[in-house]
């Protein structure tokens, strides 16, 4: 446990000039007299760590000591090696950049972990994109990326509506979600934060005068802002109110068709079951078109009681179902077989 802390803390101060005991003590979740000692043992270890007195004071390694990646076990040599998305950097132009990184960590390993890269391919791969989807990579994307990277301002152009608009953009990262490319961009001059679609650029171009380059906002958090913007575009989506009756097996398959969030939100606020068991809630959803194709999933496990116009569309589907199966001779739910059709069942002949 020791160790694994000092070679952490090693590693801090080889990435960091120079940082403070309370910073260092955040880092390693110890107590500041913690890495007073491990700063120490360091010292006698070999580990040129020094450290300079006073409010302003810190630890930093001095005479350009570096540390070589030979302590790195298995699997977590695998787990670096899986950080990588082959697809992402071919995509944004950066695979060759990503193999020499990896030739280099390889070249630092210990013989018996130089395999992990490997290994680790062999056993994990990223497919992005959904089912049935054939991704395109934007023809600009490389250029973005390379901006992002160099925190270059960039002048974009790109297609709204039927138009054209354009923004000088500070681009601060991409993201890349079910095979659609992102770019999270603070609007110059107006510093507001948005969420452009990489394949709607139909332009990018550098910016004149002396002002390309931008400084970045240290506590932009990527990540948090991506999930933010993700929950309110998805809860912008849901503009009508539906009131249904669901089954117990309709209310347990829910969140399987529509926003899990919404449905969670909607069956916890529910009253208390009838006497068959039913219970009526009132779930937000993105049109009557996309509630009548997700609700009719539930078949008979769900009754839509509002709007009326949804309504009318699942009671007209009744009467088309009755037609096609009223007739049918159907006997305890299950389909009357016409005599003589030979009894196949699930493509499979019947042994007689």
């Amino acid at each position: 446990m020791r160790a694994a802390r000092l070679i952490k803390m090693v590693l801090l101060l080889q990435s960091t000039p120079s940082m403070t005991a309370a910073e260092l003590a955040r880092e390693l979740e110890v107590s500041e007299r913690t890495v007073t000692r491990d700063a120490q043992a360091l010292s006698e270890a070999g580990v040129p760590v020094y450290a300079d007195r006073g409010r302003v004071g810190g630890y930093r390694l001095i005479g350009g000591y570096r540390t070589r990646l030979t302590g790195l076990a298995r699997g977590e040599a695998e787990a670096l090696f899986l950080s990588g998305v082959p697809g992402a950097l071919r995509d944004m132009g950066l695979q060759d950049a990503a193999s020499a990184a990896e030739l280099k960590v390889s070249a630092a390993l210990l013989p018996s972990v130089r395999d992990a890269s490997r290994s680790a391919a062999r056993r994990f791969h990223l497919d992005a994109p959904g089912w049935f989807a054939e991704p395109e990579t934007p023809a600009l994307l490389p250029a973005v990326a390379e901006a992002v990277w160099d925190d270059r301002r960039v002048l974009a152009v790109y297609r709204r509506g039927e138009g054209e608009v354009r923004r000088e953009l500070e681009p601060y990262g991409l993201v890349l979600k079910a095979g659609v490319w992102y770019l999270c961009a603070r609007v110059a001059g107006h510093g507001t934060y948005r969420v452009y679609r990489v394949d709607r650029f139909t332009g990018v171009g550098s910016v004149e005068g002396g002002r390309e380059r931008f400084e970045r906002d240290e506590e932009f958090d990527l990540p948090g802002f991506w999930a933010e913007r993700a929950e309110e575009f998805a809860r912008s989506l849901l503009r009508v109110e539906t009131v249904v009756r669901l089954s117990p097996a309709g209310a347990r398959r829910l969140g399987h068709l529509v926003d899990p969030r919404a449905a969670g939100e909607a069956l916890a606020r529910a009253g208390e079951p009838d006497g068959d068991g039913w219970v009526t809630v009132t779930l937000p959803v993105e049109s009557e078109e996309v509630a009548h194709s997700q609700f009719a999933s539930l078949g008979p496990e769900i009754e839509v009681l509002a709007p009326a116009g949804l309504r009318a569309r699942f009671a007209a589907d009744a009467r088309r179902l009755a037609v096609l199966y009223g007739s049918g001779g159907a006997v305890d739910g299950s389909p009357d077989a016409p005599s003589g059709s030979g009894g196949a069942v699930d493509g499979s002949p019947d042994a007689r």
